[in-house]
């Protein structure tokens, strides 16, 4: 089955195998539901993954990951082409389902697509350009600087649920373009849009097994990813507060950490809505 033929991208079996590692597989946590927050419909029951699962999905990456490096560009580059091409085939399911997840507009859900099948487009590009493998530098007069950018091996992203969709591929995208396996612990709010549907994406376009792993968690899991020896970088979108705790983790094996921190979410007050609703969907 298949996006670019029509049928839906995601399929029942994940509800039942909840876990991503280029198989969907089972966890022995308890199921946790996805609700719509717009109408309170359950919209799928996922696992959420504990720090065992964490601890083998960065193994299971880190083993994988020296292949990946070692491919050449035009094949690593052909999978997000193609991971962007069924993107496409299936905007109208995606869309629905980052709106519905999130508790976004359509508008909204049909925007971060958008934006996702750019980032694919764009880590294929990052394979083509000649600075791919070595990158030229400003130097004195009769010398020459050159740089080489290597992968960091397995990368942790912890994304949040306000975008879903746009903040995991923004972290996930780039790190494979650039020879790393990737372990995704998307938002237990958002586990469909933030990690199941990106999953589905290069599971379609051929990635091979072992470099994407999507584990929905709670902070016990971005604890153990953030601790993992087995990870060199942690990405992290969301709060302040988390993100100090992510640094902390991160900091005592050295990873190298990115973090994009707090954000102001204006709301427009009409004499239509009423207070708690605004303050509920802020």
């Amino acid at each position: 089955m298949s996006a670019s033929d029509g049928t839906p991208l995601l399929h029942r079996a994940i509800e039942a195998e909840c876990v991503f590692n280029g198989d969907w597989i089972p966890s022995s946590s308890p199921l946790l539901p996805v609700i719509e927050p717009a109408t309170g419909e359950l919209l799928m029951n996922t696992a959420m993954a504990d720090a065992a699962d964490i601890a083998v999905a960065c193994r299971e990456a880190a083993l994988a990951q020296p292949a990946w490096a070692a491919l050449g560009p035009r094949e690593k580059a052909e999978i997000f082409l193609l991971a962007a091409d069924h993107a496409v085939c299936a905007f109208d399911e995606l869309a629905l389902y980052v709106a519905r997840e999130s508790g976004g507009s359509l508008h909204k859900g049909q925007h971060e697509v958008n934006e996702a099948i750019v980032l694919l487009r764009q880590a294929a590009g990052m394979l083509s350009q000649a600075h791919g493998h070595g990158l030229m530098l400003p130097s004195a007069a009769g010398r020459l600087s050159y740089a080489r950018r290597v992968a960091h091996g397995v990368v942790g992203v912890i994304s949040p649920f306000n975008f879903p969709l746009v903040l995991s591929m923004r972290s996930v995208a780039p790190a494979l373009a650039a020879g790393n396996a990737v372990v995704l612990k998307p938002d237990p709010q958002t586990p469909i849009s933030g990690g199941f549907l990106i999953a589905r994406l290069f599971e379609e376009a051929g990635l091979p097994k072992g470099l994407l792993h999507v584990l929905p968690g709670a902070a016990d899991a971005g604890e153990a990813l953030c601790r993992d020896t087995n990870v060199q970088m942690i990405t992290f979108t969301g709060s302040t507060a988390a993100g100090r705790k992510v640094a902390e983790a991160a900091g005592r094996n050295l990873k190298k950490v990115s973090l994009e921190l707090g954000g102001w979410k204006p709301v427009v007050n009409t004499r239509a809505c009423s207070i708690a609703l605004q303050c509920s969907a802020a």
